[in-house]
C-alpha cells in the first residue's frame, strides 16, 4: 500500500522550471504576454551569447568556454524522427570535463543539478551498470519480477551528471554505450524483454590517469576511457591548473568574497541574468526547431573535411574524428541558433560549433627534436615540406588523385634535381660530411611537417601492387 498526503508536479519542486517538455505547443502556451515580451527583449540584447554563458555557475570564476558548452548542452539540438522508417536521431549534447584537481569540475555538475528538476547526480566510483541503466528485481509481496530504474532512466528528458567518470569499471562503461547514442536501454532478463527510454544529456567529469594532465600526452593517453566512450561525447573540455599571478589573485578575491558575504552581491563578475530568467529563456528556446540552411550545410561539409584533415596530420592526436563529430557539429549549431531564437541555422552558428569542438582536440606539446643537419639543407627541407603540403591540398580540392600525385611530385622536386642531390649527398664519404654537419634542434611541429612531406612524396610515387 502507498499513502501520500501531498502531490505536486516535478517542475514545480523548489521553484524550479522544467526546461524540457515533450509538447512544444504546451511550452509556448504556458508563457504569459509579459514573459514573452521580456524574452524578446533578452533576444535583442547585445552579446547575448556571452551574457547567458556568464550566468552559468556564477560562483565559479572564469572557465568561459566550459560555460558556453554547458549552455549549449542545456539548449540542446533538435530531436529528429522519421515517420516512414522510424529512424531517430538524438538531439541531446553530451559533455565531458577533464582536468586537474580543484578546477571546479564538480561545481559545474552540482550547478546543473540544482537548476533542473529532472537532473540526477551519480558518482562513477559508487555506481554500477545496473545502477546507471536499469535492473530486474523480484517483488517481495507478489513474487513477480519488475524493473527498477537507474540514473539514466530517472533522468529521462533531463540531464544525468556523472562525477568521477574515469573511475567506472570497464564493463560498467560498456553498459551505457546504448544509452549515450541510441538513448534507449534494452533489458532481456528473467523473462522480461523491454526497451526503455533514456533521452538524457550526460555531463561527466573525469580526472587524468596520473592525477594531473600531462600536455605531452594526448587526451586519449591521459584518460582511462575507451575510444567508443570518447567518440560518444560531443564536447571535451580540458581544464589545466596553471600558475598565473594575475589569475590566481582574481580567483582568490572571488572565493574570499563568496565566503565573506555568502552571496553573489559582492563578487566582481556579476551575472547578467538570474537563474529563473535563464530557465524561462531556455524553456522557450527549446520549443523552436531550427532548420539547416544551404549556407550552413556547405560550412558543415568544409568544417568536417578540415577536422578530418587535421586529425590525419596530427599523429597521436586526442581522438579520431568520426561521423559522430559531424553530427555533434549539427547539434551544436542547432543549439547555437536556439540561443538567438533563430528558426534557421546559419554559417556563423556552425563556425562557433566548430570552434568549440576544436577546443576538444587540444594540441599536444612535444619536446624539441635533436637533428644533425646543416642550415642550407634545413631551409631546403622546410621549403619542400611547405610545397608538398600545398600540392596535397590542391590535390584534395580537385578530387583527382592522379593529378594530385603529379603535383606532389613536382612540389617535392620542382627543378628535377631533388633525387640527384640526395644521391650525391649519400655518395659523399662520412668524413667529408662530418665537418659540414652540426647538431641542431627543431620544434616538433617542424619535424612533423618534414616527415609529412616525405610521406606525401612516397605516397605519390608508390607503385600500385
Amino acid at each position: 500500500a502507498f499513502l501520500a498526503s501531498f502531490v505536486q508536479r516535478a517542475e514545480m519542486h523548489a521553484g524550479l522550471v522544467n526546461i524540457r517538455d515533450d509538447s512544444e505547443e504546451s511550452i509556448l502556451e504556458s508563457f504569459t504576454a509579459a514573459e514573452k515580451d521580456k524574452i524578446e527583449a533578452m533576444r535583442t540584447t547585445p552579446n547575448l551569447y556571452s551574457k547567458l554563458a556568464n550566468s552559468i555557475a556564477p560562483t565559479v570564476y572564469g572557465h568561459e568556454e566550459i560555460k558556453r558548452g554547458i549552455l549549449l548542452m542545456l539548449f540542446g539540438g533538435v530531436h529528429k524522427h522519421s515517420p516512414k522508417d522510424g529512424t531517430k536521431l538524438r538531439g541531446d549534447i553530451n559533455c565531458c570535463l577533464v582536468g586537474d584537481p580543484s578546477t571546479a569540475k564538480s561545481n559545474f555538475l552540482k550547478y546543473v543539478c540544482s537548476i533542473l528538476p529532472r537532473a540526477v547526480y551519480a558518482s562513477g566510483k559508487a555506481s554500477s551498470a545496473a545502477g546507471l541503466t536499469a535492473s530486474v528485481t523480484k517483488d517481495e509481496e507478489t513474487g513477480e519480477f519488475c524493473i527498477e530504474a537507474g540514473a539514466l532512466m530517472l533522468a529521462d528528458n533531463g540531464v544525468c551528471c556523472i562525477d568521477e567518470f574515469d573511475k567506472m569499471e570497464a564493463h560498467d562503461q560498456v553498459a551505457i554505450h546504448e544509452a549515450m547514442e541510441q538513448q534507449t536501454i534494452s533489458i532481456a532478463k528473467a523473462g522480461i524483454q523491454a526497451t526503455l527510454n533514456a533521452r538524457a544529456s550526460i555531463l561527466a567529469a573525469a580526472n587524468p590517469q596520473d592525477g594531473r594532465y600531462d600536455r605531452r600526452k594526448s587526451l586519449r593517453q591521459n584518460l582511462n576511457l575507451t575510444s567508443a566512450i570518447m567518440s560518444r561525447f560531443d564536447l571535451f573540455f580540458v581544464v589545466l591548473d596553471q600558475q598565473d599571478d594575475r589569475l590566481d589573485m582574481a580567483i582568490a578575491n572571488h572565493i574570499v568574497a563568496l565566503h565573506q558575504h555568502s552571496d553573489l552581491s559582492h563578487i566582481e563578475a556579476q551575472p547578467a541574468y538570474t537563474t529563473s530568467e535563464l530557465q524561462r529563456y531556455i524553456r522557450y528556446a527549446r520549443a523552436l526547431k531550427p532548420q539547416l540552411s544551404d549556407e550552413a550545410s556547405r560550412v558543415l561539409v568544409e568544417a568536417y573535411k578540415d577536422l578530418r584533415r587535421g586529425d590525419m596530420a596530427e599523429a597521436g592526436g586526442s581522438y579520431r574524428v568520426t561521423v559522430r563529430q559531424l553530427e555533434a557539429l549539427i547539434r551544436l549549431g542547432e543549439a547555437r541558433a536556439r540561443v538567438e531564437l533563430d528558426h534557421e541555422v546559419k554559417g556563423r552558428h556552425i563556425a562557433e560549433a566548430k570552434r568549440l569542438l576544436k577546443q576538444s582536440i587540444i594540441h599536444v606539446e612535444r619536446d624539441p627534436v635533436d637533428v644533425m643537419a646543416d642550415d642550407e639543407m634545413d631551409e631546403e627541407l622546410q621549403r619542400q615540406a611547405e610545397m608538398a603540403e600545398e600540392a596535397e591540398r590542391r590535390r584534395q580540392a580537385q578530387g583527382d588523385s592522379a593529378d594530385g600525385g603529379d603535383g606532389a611530385d613536382g612540389a617535392d622536386d620542382p627543378d628535377g634535381r631533388g633525387g640527384r642531390d640526395a644521391k650525391g649527398a649519400s655518395a659523399k664519404p662520412a668524413s667529408d660530411l662530418q665537418g659540414a654537419r652540426k647538431a641542431s634542434t627543431c620544434t616538433f611541429e617542424k619535424f612533423r611537417k618534414v616527415a609529412r612531406s616525405i610521406i606525401l612524396y612516397i605516397r605519390a610515387h608508390e607503385v600500385p601492387s
